[in-house]
């Protein structure tokens, strides 16, 4: 045997024996992998600017829930230490400003209340003992006060007479609510009169009216904890407002601030009275915080939303986040920039508010400032991309990407630079940082790196087609776990929710194209018209036209995705969809019924017209559908699933939770109901505990799994 022959062929053996080892070291991503992954959010720079404390949430499978701690790492990515061990949750980490001490929110004494723990090590202190769960958290810029959220009724004069009235309502023997106006539930939760408000108190202690009070806490006797005094030190600025801060039902620290003086509280919030359930008229509010004026409306002539309050680094600004049409809650969001009226020293009258991004056909989703000030980092939907952006705050013009490619989100900044989450569909969030001009960049965290290297995953890529009029639309395909070229693999059609969303170059939690890509399918996702990040007039075409462009979009993207990639099945294809998904889901049932051999409906409405009077924001359909059912019914019946169910023929799985009140558990039931009614294999997975989303961990893992057994049975066989 020619020995050169001989050489080849025994590397070739070598290197398909490492290439087994390799393998058998490693495994297909899974749910358990995905649930296993540590996420970490809400990076909080020291005032310092060398380090940053960041929540870290890790998965227990046996408690079937999620846990938090603080942990702290050098912005150099050297130093990574946990802060706090304790099993409570521990969130919304706040440095002081001298950077000794961080405030955070924590359960550990029973309620959700504020501690405290030194930076460099030690035992935390509970700060406050009060008699309701605190929500968020923030600190003024001279450390004086923080702020915190409490749900109230209105009014009441103390979180004492909210706690004396829960338990009067709790103690009673009728259980009846009565309701004269709307919100009566919102996304899962039954309204019973409180709201979110904003309360300011001093960090000082007795010195300012606190007084202390010996507890025990995790045996440990003589920590200090600081409670409302008789003479009133707890300040709710929102005083009789019937309005949230922070918003329901998502609302964060992002909707409320101090003043660069600390003088005052700026927060947003929708006070319209018996209009909130179709407004989307969220102003912002100035306030001091000790209440000594009422709250006073900064964007009264604004009937849109307002949200997102940031004040420049020299405190002659206040920027914040506004769209321009009423009750449209997928508008562009520019950011606007408003003179400061309590900056010392500025002229107001060379100052006049103006929007900086007026001209940029993106919607910000979150923004932090530069040191100097000249300069906005923002990020956007961008491409099928969630992408960081360099806004110049003279002109308004905008750089080309800082990150392009995958997703940013909670941006902070340490003066020069950026810092940020970052992740793609091959990475859960990890930190990094950029400097403002682009030129300088690192990776801070690789917390998941080890578990990410132990699972085998499916490489992916953006495509274009034509689709609907000829416009181009963005699409990704996703190949299945040891991809073969050479074989044909069956296809997970994934079409997402919103409809003004993006199935884009994200690691999610709940539609993870990588399970399926373990389970050996290609996932394809299309960001048909009404997708985010693509512009606004594509975002608005599916006003009134939900089963038209997004439609031809799905099939021309699946046609283009099958003839471009050769080793995708087209026989053996699955579509599958949650909210606006699941609708088009029940959609193409009975019109586009011969193309797919399953599918797959999760949230999904089936009667148009009933889901807009059991649903609960309803601005979201009168927008979409362009008025109301009784002033507007052909628009409601024009793309209305029910209308079609005599073409059904599809096996489908349908899933539904019973805490849905945007896409109530009826809607799902019913169209389980139709399939039965006309013998299509189907089966119905109800989840009696969750909402909108599958949020528990061995829920999430039964989801999956159901999903996957239903793929397998009519795709694979």
């Amino acid at each position: 045997m020619n020995r050169r022959f001989l050489t080849f062929a025994l590397l070739l053996v070598v290197s398909g024996w490492m290439g087994a080892a390799a393998q058998s070291e490693t495994h297909p991503f899974s749910v358990h992998d995905m649930l296993s992954m540590d996420r970490i959010s809400d990076p909080q720079v020291s005032p310092g600017k060398s380090r940053i404390v960041f929540v870290r949430r890790t998965t227990d499978l046996e408690a079937n829930r999620g846990r938090t701690d603080l942990w702290l790492v050098n912005l150099d990515g050297l130093g990574m230490r946990r802060l706090t061990s304790h099993e409570a949750g521990d969130w919304n980490p706040r440095w002081s400003p001298d950077g000794k001490t961080i405030w955070f929110l924590s359960t550990r004494s029973g309620t959700s209340q504020v501690w405290r723990i030194p930076a460099d090590g030690g035992e935390a202190e509970q700060f406050t003992d009060l008699p309701l769960d605190i929500g968020a958290l923030a600190m003024s810029p001279t450390g004086s006060h923080i702020a915190i959220s409490m749900d109230v009724f209105p009014d009441t004069k103390s979180p004492e007479e909210t706690k004396t009235r829960l338990d009067e309502i709790a103690s009673s023997k009728t259980t009846g609510r009565i309701y004269d106006g709307l919100f009566i539930r919102h996304w899962d939760t039954w309204k019973d009169g409180r709201r979110s408000h904003i309360f300011v108190m001093s960090t000082m202690g007795s010195a300012n009216g606190l007084y202390s009070s010996q507890i025990q806490v995790s045996g440990r006797v003589g920590l200090e904890v600081l409670s409302k005094a008789a003479g009133g030190t707890l300040v709710d600025v929102m005083q009789g407002m019937d309005a949230d801060c922070p918003t329901k039902p998502f609302g964060g620290t992002e909707d409320f601030t101090f003043s660069p003086e600390g003088r005052s509280i700026v927060f947003t919030a929708r006070d319209v009275g018996r209009e909130e359930a179709w407004s989307t008229d969220f102003d912002l509010y100035a306030v001091p915080i000790d209440a000594s004026e009422p709250p006073r409306c900064l964007t009264e002539k604004n009937q849109a939303w307002d949200a997102s309050p940031v004040f420049s680094p020299d405190g002659k600004w206040l920027a914040y986040l506004a769209m321009e049409r009423p009750r449209y809650e997928s508008d562009r969001f520019r950011i606007i920039l408003r003179p400061w009226e309590e900056s010392r020293g500025s002229r107001q009258e060379n100052r006049k508010t103006r929007v900086l991004t007026q001209n940029w056909d993106r919607s910000v989703r979150s923004f932090t400032w530069s040191g100097n000030g000249r300069t906005i980092a923002a990020t956007a939907s961008h491409l099928g991309n969630a992408s960081l952006f360099a806004i110049d705050v003279a002109t308004g013009d905008v750089a080309k990407p800082l990150s392009m490619w995958g997703s940013v989100g909670a941006v902070t900044t340490d003066d020069d630079r950026v810092v940020y989450g970052f992740d793609d569909l091959k990475s859960p969030v990890e930190f990094r940082w950029i400097s403002f001009d682009g030129e300088q960049s690192g990776i801070i965290t690789t917390i998941n790196a080890d578990k990410i290297k132990a699972t085998r995953m499916g490489d992916y890529e953006q495509f274009q087609f034509k689709g609907w009029n000829d416009e181009t639309v963005h699409g990704y395909v996703v190949k299945p776990v040891d991809f073969d070229p050479k074989k044909k693999y069956p296809v997970a059609f994934l079409i997402h929710g919103g409809p003004q969303g993006s199935f884009g170059n994200h690691f999610h939690y709940r539609w993870n194209p990588q399970t399926y890509a373990g389970a050996g399918y290609a996932a394809i996702m299309i960001d048909f018209h009404g997708s985010t990040g693509y512009g606004q007039a594509f975002c608005d075409s599916i006003q009134g036209d939900w089963g038209g462009k997004p439609l031809i979009d799905l099939k021309k993207g699946l046609a283009a995705a099958l003839k471009k990639y050769g080793w995708l099945d087209g026989d053996r294809v699955s579509a599958l969809g949650a909210s606006f998904g699941g609708y088009m889901i029940n959609w193409i049932e009975g019109n586009w019924s011969d193309r797919f051999r399953c599918l797959v409906n999760h949230d999904g409405n089936l009667d148009e017209r009933m889901a807009y009077y059991n649903t609960e924001e309803l601005w979201f359909p009168e927008r979409d559908h362009m008025g109301t059912p009784w002033d507007n019914p052909e628009h409601f019946e024009k793309h209305n699933p029910v209308n079609f169910v005599k073409n059904w023929k599809t096996p489908m799985l349908v899933i539904h939770g019973a805490l849905d009140y945007r896409v109530v558990d009826t809607q799902g039931i019913a169209t389980f109901n139709a399939l039965q009614r006309r013998n299509i294999p189907s089966k119905l997975l109800y989840f009696p505990d969750e909402n909108h989303w599958v949020l528990k961990p061995a829920n999430s893992i039964q989801w999956h799994e159901t999903v996957i057994e239903w793929l397998d049975q009519w795709t694979k066989n």
